[in-house]
């Protein structure tokens, strides 16, 4: 073993499954970090059984609820007295869902699991990732952020702890985007304020893979019978999870901080433009993200939102 510790939110299942799968079997010491004890205690023996890595350790966390972060977080360092690397893999996206719902803190529910939360654990646990000799965080974001070329869409910042929940028509599709929009730009600046310790702080952008049958299931006809015919196609969680281990363990990686980082491996930069033909490069590409995301008024915005909501 090499004595490394990573912890993986969301690890049992889809790509943090696999990605808890592939730093088991490169000898790391694995924290599955899962809201769901039961169905995460199975993937926990079948990691040990067949990566024959006894150090894969099952903490309970809910990403939406900031005390069982901030438990979590007590637990991890009364046991543990470092953290290499941090992968906020963990997200809410409940297909189908009509209703809005709040977290046990009163934020909209996407927000809270795919934003906030996840800032709040790295502030909390920058202590011990800054103990390592080289502290590695990755956010896992999305495609869905492209939405954000279109000039007309913003967050609803005047709607995230429910204010026009009654009032304002309700799309979890939109509030997913817009939380992993806004978990770039506290990327951007989660990586700012951490520099000083040596803590790399990135953004994944995921590209399609398979989706389970579970998944699928709760999607609407139309859609349902689209996810079965991209699933052909689509690649599977173990190459992407590859990705998370080369961006949070290469030396290819070892200096890059506050960027987003394709599939590919690529670095993605601001479109320069977001006019004409360069726009449709800028939707079916993967080489730029929307404006929205570099504007420094709206990552302070959501920067200062994060920094209130989760104060002691």
């Amino acid at each position: 073993m090499n004595g490394k510790i990573v912890i993986i939110t969301g690890a049992n299942s889809g790509i943090g499954k696999a990605a808890a799968f592939k730093f088991a079997a490169e000898g790391y010491r694995v924290i599955m970090a899962c809201r769901n004890r039961e169905i995460s205690a199975a993937v926990q023996r079948e990691l040990i059984e067949t990566t024959k890595n006894n150090e894969v350790d099952l903490m309970e966390l809910d990403v939406s609820s900031f005390d069982s972060i901030r438990n979590f977080c007590a637990a991890f360092k009364a046991k543990y007295p470092l953290l290499n690397i941090l992968i906020h893999n963990a997200a809410y996206l409940n297909h189908g869902e009509k209703e809005y719902k709040l977290s046990p803190d009163h934020i909209e529910l996407s927000f809270a699991t795919n934003a906030f939360g996840p800032t709040l654990m790295t502030r909390l646990l920058a202590d011990h990732l800054a103990r390592s000799q080289d502290p590695r965080v990755l956010n896992a974001c999305t495609t869905n952020i492209k939405n954000f070329f279109d000039p007309k869409r913003t967050i609803e910042f005047d709607n995230l702890r429910g204010e026009l929940k009654d009032t304002r028509p309700y799309s979890t599709y939109k509030m997913y985007g817009d939380s992993k929009m806004a978990l770039l730009m506290l990327t951007f600046k989660a990586a700012e304020e951490f520099k000083s310790r040596g803590i790399k702080v990135n953004a994944i952008q995921i590209n399609r893979v398979k989706l389970s049958k579970e998944t699928i299931k709760k999607m609407k006809s139309f859609w349902r019978v689209l996810a079965w015919a991209q699933n052909i196609t689509n690649p599977l969680p173990a190459g992407m999870a590859d990705n998370y281990f080369q961006i949070t363990t290469s030396d290819e990686f070892k200096d890059i901080t506050g960027q987003l980082i394709n599939h590919e491996r690529e670095i993605v930069k601001p479109a320069s433009t977001e006019k004409g033909f360069t726009q449709l490069k800028n939707i079916f590409g993967s080489s730029s993200y929307p404006s929205y995301a570099a504007n420094p008024v709206n990552v302070e915005r959501i920067w200062s939102l994060s920094n209130l909501l989760t104060e002691d």
